[in-house]
């Protein structure tokens, strides 16, 4: 009879051990969180405009910028800026470049010369294969060229994102920058991407 007790108690702990080892797979699968990608280091690299840079102070007004696709539907979470001058409220604008039309405008404070900022915004959603501009407004910036002082031919490819070319307007006005460059690029601003599927 005592065998019998133990037996069927080896077996009743056995079955809660085996019970209490399986899990459930969760019903509902987590999605993907993607890193944020910022594409200027890797377009700059690419392009050959980081071999030589030459700051530019109270050097005249313009609105600057490149143009670029998603490869992938994701969001700009942040703008990035930086400067060789201090400027306040300094406007960036991003574009639906095909339409010319405004999608955001914010400000960001460039308190110290050559400190890159980096501002949270409200996210902004961006469509796969469609091209956007983002620009800046200001008489200070970078020019980054190739020691050679030779051209690129665009686009390239950095992450997931495509830039497609580097343009500028001179002016105060929040105008869509329409005489392209091939031999430099000025900034920097730039913004921080986020892959959502």
């Amino acid at each position: 009879m005592k065998t019998v007790k133990a037996l069927a108690a080896v077996l009743f702990l056995g079955t809660i051990s085996i019970s209490c080892s399986k899990s459930d797979p969760d019903p509902t699968p987590q999605p993907t969180v993607y890193a944020e990608q910022n594409p200027l280091t890797g377009y700059l690299a690419a392009t050959g405009f980081d071999q030589k840079t030459t700051n530019r102070v109270n050097s005249g007004d313009y609105e600057f910028g490149y143009s670029f696709i998603p490869l992938v539907k994701g969001k700009i979470n942040a703008i990035v800026a930086k400067i060789p001058d201090a400027h306040a409220a300094m406007r960036v604008t991003i574009w639906d470049k095909l339409a010319g039309t405004i999608l955001r405008t914010e400000t960001i404070d460039i308190t110290t010369a050559d400190i890159e900022v980096t501002k949270a915004i409200t996210s902004l959603e961006l469509i796969k294969d469609k091209e956007y501009f983002i620009t800046f407004n200001s008489n200070d910036w970078y020019d980054h060229r190739k020691t050679d002082g030779s051209g690129v031919t665009y686009p390239f490819t950095v992450g997931d994102i495509k830039v497609t070319s580097y343009s500028f307007a001179s002016g105060t006005a929040q105008a869509l920058p329409n005489s392209p460059q091939t031999v430099y690029y000025a900034g920097d601003c730039s913004f921080k991407f986020q892959r959502t599927e």
